[in-house]
């Protein structure tokens, strides 16, 4: 594997590599650089590649000086953590690393790859300070993955455009004549009760996700904004009796002191020895969606998360909860209500039905 460095990232690391073999697969040549994320810190903290074959990103935060002297051996994890963390198949991830073999540095004289891995240094550095909000102690190596569903080469012709994570998928399947997707899932039926009716949602959902991304995928087949608190709840047999309580933030184990944090805990610890399981969102308005499992899928071979069905339209945020929505629903119902043109300002682009698209089966992108 070449790893064709820029100016800066060598003499950060000091080193004179030499230039590129052109005769290598471009699916084994990435550009890498190393870059800021905020502006108002000295140092560089984060590396970030990009494969010259399909312009996906691997990314990694946070990365120091005295780092890089193990720099191709955290690379090559992070490539292959990246690629995990989307669910391909382990079995592809290792034989592209094999094809791909020991990690060569090279210097970087592609203008057009140097572009490539500065634009994806921006679209990362977006996404770190948006999730992560300067958190002093933390590292990832897969701070990368939400570039790669973007389309890139679009400033040509539209034709040519291209998601990277689909463009590097399909050059894999093909390179190793593996498949892309090989992992246990489980199918859910996700219910927000609302007394005028359900909203209900079907899901494909990985095993092994991460309660955190559980809730921004709630949150996105919801409609719901990522305003408030939410935590949750884990049931055995007894659904009055709960068996854990999982949260977000270590402020919230100061009101609950047997909860656990929810960092580093997935759905399969849970499911399916537990049948139910409470998301909480917005301890205010107190939106109780019931999760419930269908069935357990041992080798699923597509994408996910993935939005099966999807009906019920969800209330506008801070409504006043369940009794709060039923009066602004019946409001809705009723154009001659006295109050119908107050709600339907407050409520903006609220409407009774849910969308189209927002019904649509698709594979919902959170990471």
């Amino acid at each position: 594997m070449q790893i064709a460095l820029t100016k800066k990232l060598a003499d950060a690391m000091g080193v004179k590599p030499p230039s590129a073999h052109e005769d290598v697969n471009p699916l084994f040549l990435w550009t890498a650089n190393w870059t800021k994320v905020w502006d108002n810190r000295r140092a560089e903290d984060m590396l970030v590649l990009v494969n010259n074959a399909t312009r996906f990103t691997v990314a990694l935060y946070q990365v120091k000086r005295k780092d890089l002297k193990n720099v191709a051996e955290i690379m090559g994890s992070a490539i292959s953590n990246t690629l995990l963390s989307m669910n391909i198949n382990p079995a592809l991830v290792r034989e592209y690393l094999r094809l791909a073999g020991e990690v060569e540095f090279t210097q970087n004289r592609s203008r057009q790859t140097a572009a490539w891995v500065t634009k994806a240094g921006l679209e990362c550095a977006f996404y770190v300070g948006n999730e992560y909000q300067g958190i002093a102690k933390m590292f990832s190596d897969t701070v990368g993955v939400s570039a790669n569903y973007r389309y890139v080469n679009c400033s040509g012709n539209v034709n040519d455009g291209y998601v990277p994570y689909r463009a590097l998928i399909n050059a894999l399947t093909e390179l190793t004549g593996k498949q892309a997707y090989k992992y246990r899932a489980f199918e859910l039926i996700v219910t927000l009760d609302l007394e005028v009716y359900k909203a209900i949602r079907r899901l494909i959902i990985p095993a092994d996700i991460g309660f955190t991304r559980l809730h921004k995928v709630l949150q996105s087949v919801f409609g719901w904004e990522n305003h408030h608190l939410y935590d949750f709840t884990i049931f055995g047999g007894n659904k009055r009796k709960p068996v854990a309580r999982i949260v977000p933030f270590e402020e919230d184990l100061e009101y609950d002191e047997d909860a656990i944090l929810m960092e580093g805990h997935t759905l399969a610890e849970f499911l399916p020895e537990h049948k139910h399981i409470l998301y909480t969102y917005d301890m205010g308005d107190n939106w109780e969606h019931e999760i419930q499992l269908v069935r357990v899928i041992e080798d699923y071979d597509k994408e996910s998360p993935y939005l099966l069905e999807a009906s019920g339209q969800t209330p506008p945020e801070d409504v006043g909860g369940v009794g709060g929505f039923v009066g602004f629903y019946e409001i809705m119902l009723n154009p001659s209500h006295p109050e119908y043109k107050e709600m339907k300002e407050w409520a903006t682009y609220w409407t009774l039905e849910l969308s189209d698209w927002n019904s649509r089966p698709r594979v919902i992108h959170t990471v």
